[in-house]
């Protein structure tokens, strides 16, 4: 049975993946708790570029969590950076779609995930609640999810850009009015 509250865009059920890989075969009996922790408000999560780091209220107990993701690959970051210039700002499943037929997912790769719980599995309740908790932040928001992915930092050139992807903003005195305006 599918559970609607997390993972309901392309760009949220990334990180539901991480939590239920497919590859599974059998349940996961920490599932049911880790969703019950994102829903209840449980989770606190700081974000910035490749790093997310969690604090899980869990009882008596508040383990912290820490995620790191590696940025996004060129291929993703061209396609992406494309379709957002002009007025489409909006990131929608179609053109999630359209980096996945392209054979390039925006699927974030995981570096390093701790938990400061006694379970050395790397998959305690804790960190799959932050999944979970990642997967409803980013059906709000899917900018999120290129923000994790340090997708602003590699299109505006400043360290690691390639020089092929646009910049995302432009000067204000780099527009000329007459491209926008006429008179008549």
């Amino acid at each position: 049975m599918a559970d609607d509250d997390f993972g309901y865009t392309a760009w949220g059920r990334d990180w539901v993946r991480l939590a239920q890989p497919l590859r599974v075969t059998r349940p996961d009996p920490r599932l049911p708790r880790a969703r019950a922790l994102a829903k209840g408000g449980n989770v606190e999560v700081t974000i910035s570029a490749g790093k997310i780091r969690g604090a899980v209220e869990h009882g008596r107990t508040t383990p912290e969590v820490s995620i790191e993701v590696a940025p996004m690959p060129s291929p993703a970051l061209n396609i992406i950076s494309t379709q957002l210039q002009g007025t489409r700002t909006i990131l929608t499943d179609e053109m999630y779609s359209e980096c996945t037929d392209r054979g390039h997912p925006p699927v974030p790769t995981l570096t390093r995930v701790e938990c400061t719980c006694s379970d050395s599995t790397g998959r305690c309740v804790h960190v799959l609640a932050v999944f979970y908790d990642m997967a409803r932040r980013i059906d709000d928001d899917p900018r999120l999810a290129l923000d994790i992915q340090d997708f602003v930092r590699a299109t505006s050139g400043s360290t690691q850009g390639d020089a092929a992807v646009p910049h995302r903003w432009i000067a204000l005195d780099g527009l000329d009015p007459a491209d926008y305006f006429t008179v008549r």
